[in-house]
């Protein structure tokens, strides 16, 4: 009789460990009365009250749910209109262009960074907003593309074809039957882009400017005189809303499966 074998477990007990150790130190000394992060103190919910009292912060978490709300609106319409175009017109050059619709991905984040900064200060574009949603809504795109591909992929073309020859135009084919149909697929990738975009720090470090600060980049700058206890309420707080997005995220792609 054969017996299983241990090790995967032990190799997954080490990787959960290694992940969600430091998070949960960090959700739980957020909580600590006492302003050393090392020490506890007893339970306390001041660090979230100066959180809230904080202008500072309010103003960065502003920019960043503006960015990204900019952002992901823009990538929705190029990302869909790429992957319904791709679909209806087929030719060679669909995987290469397909291809190269996915390298912002693929780059490291830092050298597409340094990319982003020199073709800005080449166009003299002012660094601020601007910047922050073109170079966002560039590794963006993405997400709404890939997910919606697929999703046209997995269609039942027949149906849109019994439908023009029942008489509908192109017009009423796509907003009757194709849009329903790759709805639920725009909307995970809108929240994955979304995300994303609200997490970035390396990127927008190199494409913001001096007066426009974004939640992560604010976060940076005051991690580096050390954690505070107001950062672990801070960083349990996008913790908690980045879970949320991508669970919402799943919901909707386990929707697009079942329909």
């Amino acid at each position: 009789m054969k017996t299983k074998s241990k090790v995967p477990w032990i190799y997954m007990g080490i990787i959960m460990v290694i992940t969600y150790i430091p998070i949960i130190l960090t959700v739980i000394y957020s909580f600590n009365e006492s302003k050393l992060t090392s020490v506890w103190d007893g339970f306390s919910l001041k660090w979230y009250e100066e959180l809230l009292r904080d202008v500072d912060m309010a103003e960065a978490l502003r920019n960043s749910l503006v960015l990204a709300g900019l952002s992901c609106l823009a990538a929705v319409v190029i990302g869909t209109t790429g992957a319904i175009g791709m679909d209806k017109w087929k030719n060679r050059v669909n995987n290469t262009i397909s291809y190269l619709s996915l390298m912002p991905l693929m780059i490291p984040e830092i050298i597409l960074g340094m990319i982003f900064l020199a073709a800005f200060s080449f166009m003299k574009l002012p660094f601020g907003m601007l910047t922050l949603v073109i170079a966002h809504t560039t590794f963006c795109v993405p997400y709404v593309f890939m997910t919606v591909r697929a999703r046209l992929a997995g269609m039942d073309k027949s149906i849109e074809e019994a439908a023009r020859d029942l008489g509908a135009s192109e017009h009423r084919v796509f907003f009757d039957i194709t849009l329903p149909a790759i709805l639920p697929a725009v909307w995970s990738g809108v929240l994955l882009s979304f995300a994303m975009s609200f997490d970035d720090v390396v990127i927008s470090i190199f494409v913001t400017g001096p007066t426009v600060n974004t939640l992560p980049i604010k976060i940076y700058t005051r991690m580096k005189n050390g954690v505070t206890p107001e950062i672990n309420a801070l960083a349990t707080i996008m913790l908690v809303a980045t879970i949320g997005i991508l669970l919402l995220a799943e919901g909707k792609s386990q929707k697009k499966k079942e329909d």
